[in-house]
């Protein structure tokens, strides 16, 4: 039987594949586009690896990145080709997403984004582009947990605990949403509530019903 969430008072949201549909074949032409042949193999759909996932736990700076990924490219990428290549990604921004995200704040949950990112999806997400409204991911979130900001990435417990703590909240009241199971399975091993929409599914219809 699906359980309900009436005790639930923080909805955490991850961002690709949730918040907005995400388009992996999108992203591997961009960073084509740029002149990274080798795109396909350094790419992963949910977690990236090599200085890839260097950028989005933080290990290395945007600055960095960007010097690493000129030299795979052949020539000196700029801030724009970075942003361009990572924003391919996005596929569309739902807007039965958005508002949901805003009716959910208007019924007085608090809304939080833990998000495996980087400094360059971010460029396009915390600005008025965002939406194509005006309105930047700020405005529909309470707080945000970035991975390259807090230097932990998803499925590592440590960055749910470090939100729970953050945030002053408990792991029963909580509930998660995310489209990759190994991040769904280490937030039910502390307690935290879960759903998991799939290939970008709408996921507002379950999630209403499931706060009754």
């Amino acid at each position: 039987m699906t359980q309900r969430l009436d005790m639930i008072k923080t909805i955490v949201f991850d961002l690709g594949g949730v918040v907005f549909a995400q388009n992996y074949e999108k992203a591997v032409s961009h960073f084509e586009e740029i002149g990274v042949g080798d795109a396909r193999r350094l790419l992963d759909p949910f977690a990236q690896a090599g200085f890839f996932g260097d950028l989005e736990s933080g290990r290395i700076t945007a600055d960095e990145y960007r010097r690493e990924l000129s030299k795979l490219a052949g020539r000196e990428l700029t801030v724009k080709d970075c942003v361009y290549a990572w924003t391919g990604y996005v596929d569309h921004l739902p807007k039965h997403n958005l508002e949901a995200l805003r009716r959910l704040r208007s019924e007085g949950y608090r809304l939080v984004l833990l998000s495996n990112t980087n400094p360059f999806m971010m460029m396009w997400a915390m600005s008025p582009e965002f939406d194509g409204e005006g309105h930047s991911l700020r405005d529909y979130f309470d707080a945000c947990y970035l991975s390259y900001e807090c230097r932990l990435m998803k499925p590592d417990p440590a960055i749910f605990q470090l939100m729970l703590t953050r945030e002053g909240i408990r792991p029963e009241e909580t509930l998660f949403l995310d489209d990759s199971e190994r991040n769904i399975e280490a937030a039910r091993a502390l307690g935290i509530q879960t759903i998991c929409p799939k290939d970008n599914a709408d996921w507002t219809a379950e999630l209403f019903q499931r706060l009754g």
